[in-house]
């Protein structure tokens, strides 16, 4: 597994968040909503920045994720996490995610995301971590609700 760091994410790493959001998710839109349209997905990003616990992932100094979790008395919900495609499969995303079932466990609440199926190797990893379906959403994309006790 790769070393990593965290950070907070700021107003000027907009550009930057954008950049690993359209290259980590651009073809998982794509097959959800036909293609990607920035015109839609700037407005989406932007509105994730300012919710949640905004952090970007590093590698060496450089970023090469983005992970955002909400908090709460009753869990946690992972809202984001996004890792450059050249990262992928190194072990990042299931380190983070980890850390983020320890402080569940910890704290004796659940862990919740969600994930759209076209994103079939991360529901693949969130299986088997453990997560369980806890159902899906009634429209046509039908985003999977997750969830680890």
């Amino acid at each position: 597994m790769t070393a990593y760091a965290l950070r907070a994410a700021g107003p000027d790493d907009e550009a930057g968040t954008y950049e690993i959001h359209r290259s980590a998710m651009g073809d998982v839109v794509a097959a959800t909503w036909g293609g990607w349209d920035d015109a839609d997905q700037r407005p989406r990003h932007a509105e994730a920045a300012r919710t949640g616990d905004w952090r970007l992932i590093e590698v060496a100094g450089r970023p090469v994720g983005v992970l955002i979790v909400n908090r709460s008395a009753d869990g946690i919900h992972l809202a984001r996490i996004e890792i450059l495609p050249e990262w992928q499969g190194h072990g990042l995303g299931r380190a983070i995610i980890g850390e983020l079932v320890d402080e569940a466990r910890r704290r004796g609440v659940p862990l919740s995301l969600d994930v759209l199926p076209a994103n079939v190797r991360a529901e693949r990893l969130y299986r088997r971590l453990g997560f369980r379906e806890t159902g899906r959403d009634a429209d046509a994309v039908g985003k999977i609700h997750l969830r680890l006790d």
